[in-house]
């Protein structure tokens, strides 16, 4: 079957979404609509829509006048099972003591290496991208100077592999959380796949915004690879879910990004501990004052 994208661009937020709302009403309806910042510090918006039947050019023409976004560029998706060619392309990665694999390369697994087995599939956290491998790498220093986190919770996890790593260390219980009920699922899988069914456990919540969060506070290690925005968005709430000497693990976010970032959460009580640079991105250690 054949599949068809229609993507654009614009530079507020709100006409980002109502665009994106709006697309849901075509004819033929698209089978999913998309509205995501681009990491590239430009601060436009992408939304994009995925069709089976070819789109309506003209009425995505009007669309995009009315919203005042660029032209739609519509494409045509070749049919490539992409599951197999992910497997294919996503090779082993090793951060420190981790090694994340899929199971096509479980026999490559070294013996003195912490395995974290992860599945392609809908959700971010493959350990390939310089946020992931940052974080992942940010944690083997932490627990090889000595640090011990007893109380964990991965905000935004992805795929899970985050909180996985920490609860692969330390015998406690770790929280990992999503504001996406696919992730939360992909990240259940990911944590029975690991045989760490009950010593991570998974919601569905927005930033620190639920009862057994706000119940397990405070948190001696928060992990965080979201994007800038949301980042500094729940900067004060981590001051609230924290205390004194606690440790927090931030990524996502562009080199140039990392400032602003810097600066929201010192404001919030923290200090920097360290930062690792990983091509364009930045991995930050933070403590709380």
């Amino acid at each position: 079957m054949p599949t068809f994208t229609a993507l654009t661009t614009l530079s507020d937020e709100s006409r980002a979404q109502a665009l994106g709302e709006a697309l849901e009403e075509l004819d033929p309806a698209p089978v999913g609509v998309g509205v995501f910042e681009l990491e590239d510090g430009s601060g436009l918006w992408e939304v994009g829509a995925y069709f089976t039947d070819v789109p309506d050019d003209i009425a995505l023409t009007l669309m995009a006048a009315a919203f005042g976004s660029a032209e739609f560029a519509i494409s045509e998706l070749p049919e490539i099972d992409w599951v197999a060619h992910v497997r294919r392309e996503l090779k082993p990665v090793e951060a420190g003591r981790f090694f994340v694999y899929g199971s096509h390369d479980a026999e490559k697994l070294p013996a003195d290496r912490i395995g974290l087995l992860i599945e392609a599939a809908m959700a971010f956290g493959t350990g390939h991208h310089g946020t992931t491998l940052g974080c992942l790498r940010a944690l083997d220093r932490l627990a090889t100077s000595g640090f011990h986190g007893k109380n964990v919770i991965d905000v935004g996890c992805g795929t899970a592999v985050l909180a996985m790593g920490a609860a692969k260390i330390w015998p406690e219980t770790v929280l990992a959380t999503d504001i996406d009920q696919v992730a939360v699922d992909v990240a259940e899988a990911n944590v029975v796949a690991n045989g760490l069914d009950g010593r991570v456990e998974c919601l569905e919540a927005m930033g620190f915004d639920h009862d057994l969060i706000h119940a397990r506070a405070p948190y001696d290690l928060v992990f965080a690879n979201i994007l800038k925005g949301p980042l500094i968005q729940i900067a004060p709430d981590m001051a609230r879910h924290t205390e004194a000497g606690s440790l927090a693990i931030l990524s996502g976010l562009l080199t140039t990004q990392a400032a602003d970032v810097l600066a929201a959460y010192q404001a919030a009580g923290f200090t920097e501990v360290e930062r690792e640079e990983i091509g364009d991105w930045t991995t930050l250690v933070l403590r709380r004052a």
